[in-house]
């Protein structure tokens, strides 16, 4: 199978427009979370996730290249991807910072390979970091899921650059 084809042509558009024409999508919010070698945690947003495959259970999302969590994330054995519900704004723009102890300020318990599992999430799936494909200005990350937890609520949604639940105002 060719995974790779010619380079397209130049778009003829800027980043800018670029941006705003993805913000259209609406998408899910969540938070990735990991444990460091020093026993300390880490964790970002990102809404960059999606289904791969069945069997087996995989899943993707994906980090910029440039990230000073692509070291941590890149290198170790498994994190946790917790979907966020609508009520989890909050913790969407609390890993979306730098933040000196984010998980000082959340709820969180540990998954049976030490990561954090938020409390409240709609949904979390536990990974095996399986691979990372570099493409453009990110890296996608592929995880087998070994475990997974839902919780059925209201989604976080990310729309036109706002955070809310399904019922966005307009």
């Amino acid at each position: 199978m060719n995974t790779s084809s010619p380079r397209a042509a130049t778009p003829a558009f800027d980043s800018g427009h670029f941006r705003q024409a993805l913000s259209q999508f609406a998408t899910g919010v969540t938070v990735i979370t990991t444990r460091l070698a020093d026993g300390t945690y880490r964790g970002l947003t990102a809404s960059s996730f999606n289904s791969v495959s069945l069997d087996p259970p995989l899943v993707l999302w994906s980090l910029k290249s440039q990230a000073s969590s692509m070291p941590v994330f890149s290198g170790n054995s498994h994190y946790v991807i917790n979907i966020l519900a609508a009520d989890q704004a909050h913790l969407a723009r609390l890993f979306s910072t730098r933040t000196e102890d984010p998980f000082g300020q959340v709820e969180f318990e540990l998954s049976r390979t030490g990561h954090p599992v938020l409390k409240g999430c709609t949904a979390w799936f536990e990974c095996h970091n399986r691979s990372r494909y570099p493409e453009g200005d990110h890296v996608i990350f592929v995880g087998e899921v070994e475990h997974c937890e839902v919780h059925p609520r209201e989604p976080l949604v990310f729309h036109g650059g706002k955070l809310g639940g399904l019922h966005m105002p307009g």
